[in-house]
């Protein structure tokens, strides 16, 4: 296994100094309030796209929907009993219970009475609730035509077209009914007011008008259908009143007949109806029960008052005491003293003659109260004794004519029987016809159980949709999907866009920037070449950035100045190759004689940019096949030394790791003070790992926004497994418009604008 070094980063310190530690960018993981404002802005474009696009859809989607327009009615149950007759079991109003007003709630959202309602608004022929009355747009027209023509087409289509299904039309009748029930159904909303027993009748409708006529429409519907109700029960209790009461008159009739019959039979005298004897035990018995209640009356009130009195009951509870008048002028003496007590006391002190003057004249008057009982029971005592021989002396009478009464009764038990019957006939004959009279009576004062408490207004705006709701919500969801859209954007962000970032991924320097170049033209943009624009725009930014690269790289060890660099990439597209060519013009244009080696055998990038002509190259110079001085070809305008590659089909892998090679590099360092080699990625090819280990310095080309972290870290693991000195990254096609969204620190566009003024 490879034993892994860490990299001595050639710097302008002194070696060793110059090593990065690993956890250098660990301020890139705290979240601040400028790296929020900077990923704002770096999204900025996106996310206010995101914005609009939902702001935009939630507004669209709000103003093409049909307005609905909700009437609400309100219909109070009637809880209170307003009979104006009694009329018993007949017809009974509602009781007043929550389990009665949620059942008429439901009632009122019942198919039987919606279907009076779509009757009585000849809803039928209305489009909105019946869609087969509804003018087809063009589009629907349209969309029927491609439909029928395709079906036309089909095989199966044919024959379907053919055959037509006759249907009832008094089916099709009440089907298409049912739809424009369900329809007005659904557009209305039946529901209990809390815990009132007000229910609330709210129906939508694309017309405010037909809103509110739909609403009040079904509260006097639901009245009238109570009132039918009510009155289909009476009449049906009319007739059937009506037949009992003429079969209980023939009955009573018959009775009355034997009655008589068989009194005239057995000649029993009557006076009024009764027998004498029995008028006598009448009278005679109902003194007897008078005296009897109120000889038990007067006992009862004589024990009661006893007791109490032993008892030591308090004045209130004694019945007695309250009729007495006496006793009652007492109390309201004692209730002045208890009040005038009260004032004393507050006035006062207990230990005041005046109060016990009043404690004296409270005694006094309990005194009199008590003697005031003692002599009301002894008048009820009295009273009991009279009553008890009045008792005695009506029973010896009753029991004398009860013997008179006996042969009476012997011939009269079945005269009684027969007026039993007459009587219970009588009665129940009185009954029915009272209820026959009570019905006929109530076919004009039937009330409903209800009574609409308010009509529903036509509304003069839509209940939906809630344009303003609706907008407010779009834009909160705009601005949350937004802010959505930018944070996982952000999360799934892994590319290199800082030096700070650079420093803390590859553990090395950073170094430099090479700025994106403008583009020509208005209409027609073509890209600029970078190593002409470096020529013909010396005192650019874009020739300031190589400069400084040009710097960075030989002072990187200020012990040993760096003659052969070679210029790596993690992968193909990260400018390395327009990196070189610049690097070694302008190392060139500063009169560093300086040679770039094509050390891409596989693309051959530098010798395409380059425009070298290549018969001849690196190549065939190894392999024997030529001279230096014949390969190497100068660039006229920077007389910058290029050692091209050839078209060869064939390349050995280890061109790169032979002696040859390595005397190559003995001696163009002895010939030149500068030696860029421009490598194949690293990722990808082998053989730029062996070059990296044989030059002064590494440098990393890395593009900005382009390269993810973990490509980065790999290519340096590479480069410290093969002991590579590594003078630093440089980021490569950096938009300064946008760097500022990115860098901690980074100077804003218009502070490089200078170095980009033509000269």
């Amino acid at each position: 296994m490879n034993q892994v070094h860490p990299i001595e980063m050639a710097t302008g310190y002194p070696r060793g100094v110059g090593v990065m530690p690993a956890s250098g960018g660990d301020g890139e993981n705290v979240i601040t309030i400028q790296r929020i404002v900077r990923a704002v802005r770096r999204r900025l474009g996106l996310m206010l796209a995101v914005f609009a696009l939902t702001f935009a859809f939630v507004a669209i989607y709000t103003f093409q929907l049909q307005a609905v327009y909700t009437a609400t009615s309100r219909v109070i149950i009637n809880s209170r009993d307003q009979k104006i007759v009694d009329i018993g079991a007949v017809i009974s109003g509602m009781p007043a219970n929550a389990a009665i007003v949620d059942t008429e709630a439901e009632i009122l959202r019942s198919r039987s009475l919606i279907e009076k309602v779509v009757t009585r608004l000849d809803l039928v022929n209305n489009p909105e609730f019946n869609p087969a009355k509804a003018k087809p747009s063009d589009w629907a027209n349209a969309m029927t035509g491609i439909k029928a023509f395709i079906k036309g087409l089909l095989p199966f289509g044919k024959g379907d077209a053919a055959a037509v299904v006759q249907e009832d039309p008094a089916v099709a009748k009440r089907t298409e009914l049912d739809g424009v029930i369900s329809q007005v159904r659904s557009a209305i909303v039946v529901n209990r007011l809390g815990s009132t027993f007000i229910i609330e009748i709210s129906a939508s409708s694309h017309d405010p008008r037909i809103a509110a006529l739909l609403s009040n429409t079904l509260a006097e519907v639901y009245l009238d259908n109570q009132l039918d109700t009510k009155f289909k029960a009476t009449r049906r209790a009319q007739d059937w009143l009506d037949a009992r009461v003429g079969e209980l008159r023939n009955e009573l009739r018959d009775a009355e007949s034997k009655v008589e019959a068989h009194r005239a039979a057995t000649g029993l005298l009557r006076s009024g109806g009764d027998t004498l004897a029995e008028q006598t035990i009448r009278e005679t018995n109902a003194q007897l029960t008078a005296a009897q209640s109120e000889y038990a009356t007067k006992a009862a009130r004589l024990r009661n008052l006893n007791a109490q009195m032993r008892a030591g009951a308090g004045i209130d509870s004694i019945a007695e005491a309250q009729s007495s008048q006496t006793i009652s002028n007492l109390r309201a003496a004692q209730s002045a003293l208890t009040a005038r007590k009260s004032d004393v006391v507050r006035r006062y002190d207990i230990k005041h003659p005046e109060y016990q003057k009043v404690i004296a004249e409270e005694q006094d008057n309990e005194r009199q109260i008590n003697a005031e009982l003692r002599r009301i029971a002894s008048s009820l005592d009295q009273e009991v004794m009279i009553a008890r021989e009045r008792v005695n002396s009506l029973q010896g009478s009753l029991n004398q004519s009860k013997g008179e009464l006996a042969q009476n009764n012997r011939a009269g038990v079945e005269q009684a029987a027969l007026e039993r019957d007459a009587m219970a006939t009588r009665t129940l004959f009185e009954e029915f016809n009272n209820r026959f009279k009570e019905t006929n009576e109530l076919d004009g004062i039937t009330e409903a159980d209800a009574v609409v408490d308010s009509y529903a207004p036509v509304p003069g705006a839509p209940s939906f949709p809630n344009t303003n709701l609706n907008l407010a919500l779009g834009l909160l969801l705009g601005l949350a999907l937004a802010g959505l859209v930018g944070l996982v954007l952000e999360l799934m962000d892994n590319y290199m866009s800082t030096p700070e970032e650079v420093e803390h991924v590859a553990g090395v320097p950073y170094i430099g920037q090479i700025p994106l170049l403008p583009t020509t033209g208005s209409f027609n943009k073509t890209k600029v070449s970078p190593a002409e624009y470096l020529v013909d725009k010396p005192h650019s930014g874009f020739a300031e950035s190589f400069r400084h690269l040009r710097a960075s790289i030989m002072f990187a060890d200020i012990d040993k100045a760096a003659k052969t660099v070679a210029v790596v990439s993690s992968l193909p597209a990260e400018g390395k190759t327009s990196m070189t060519y610049c690097l070694g013009r302008m190392a060139a244009m500063s009169g560093t004689r300086t040679i770039v080696i094509d050390g891409d055998i596989r693309l051959r990038q530098l010798t395409e940019t380059s425009g070298a002509p290549a018969e001849a190259g690196l190549l065939e110079y190894l392999f024997g096949e030529a001279r230096l001085e014949d390969v190497v070809q100068v660039d006229e305008r920077t007389g910058l030394h290029i050692l091209p590659l050839s078209d060869r089909k064939h390349t050995p892998r280890d061109v790169f790791a032979s002696r040859a090679f390595d005397s190559l590099l003995k001696l163009l360092q002895a010939t030149y003070d500068l030696v860029i080699i421009d490598t194949g990625p690293i990722l990808l090819m082998a053989e730029t790992r062996v070059v990296t280990s044989k030059v002064d310095q590494v440098v990393v080309a890395t593009r900005w926004r382009k390269t993810h972290r973990n490509t980065l870290r790999d290519t340096m693991k590479i480069l410290r497994d093969f002991h590579a000195n590594v003078a630093g990254v440089v980021l490569t096609f950096v938009d300064l418009r946008k760097r500022a969204h990115h860098a901690y620190a980074a100077a804003s566009y218009s502070a490089y604008a200078k170095y980009y003024q033509e000269t």
